[in-house]
């Protein structure tokens, strides 16, 4: 079966925001490659672009994936405000809900706070403080839980 797992571009902070998503998720990363690391002569990168990530991913559970890269000057910046899709993350328990919901929207903004919907399930949103949208959903009827 075909997986799906977000891959996110920054603007030069691709570091600072895994290593924010690490100390909510946990985990090791199992890539982390730098401009420096992948030099090509018909696309030369700036000294003070060296460092930058051009590919980083923390696994996340048992099946997913986070991934993401800083994008090069010469392609131009994303405007933050404007990613509009969402990571949907589906917790087991609505502790590690609460635990993730809390930790990743902590210096965001959140759009809907976290709780009981009307649909059934445990739900809220946000905006992280590197500007990606978030949903945190737990509903026991796909969990096993009673």
């Amino acid at each position: 079966m075909a997986q799906i797992n977000p891959y996110l571009h920054f603007n030069g902070n691709a570091e600072d925001a895994f290593n924010f998503y690490k100390s909510v998720f946990g985990g090791e990363f199992v890539m982390v490659v730098r401009f420096k690391d992948m030099q090509m002569a018909e696309q030369p990168i700036s000294e003070n672009e060296a460092d930058k990530i051009m590919h980083i991913s923390l696994p996340i559970g048992k099946h997913s994936v986070l991934m993401g890269s800083d994008t090069p000057e010469f392609m131009g910046r994303h405007n933050e405000n404007e990613n509009r899709s969402k990571i949907s993350i589906s917790a087991e328990s609505k502790e590690e809900a609460d635990r993730l919901f809390s930790g990743l929207s902590a210096g965001g903004k959140i759009e809907m706070p976290i709780a009981d919907s009307p649909w059934g399930s445990y739900f809220g949103m946000f905006r992280d403080k590197f500007g990606f949208e978030w949903m945190v959903d737990f509903d026991p009827r796909y969990n096993g839980q009673p």
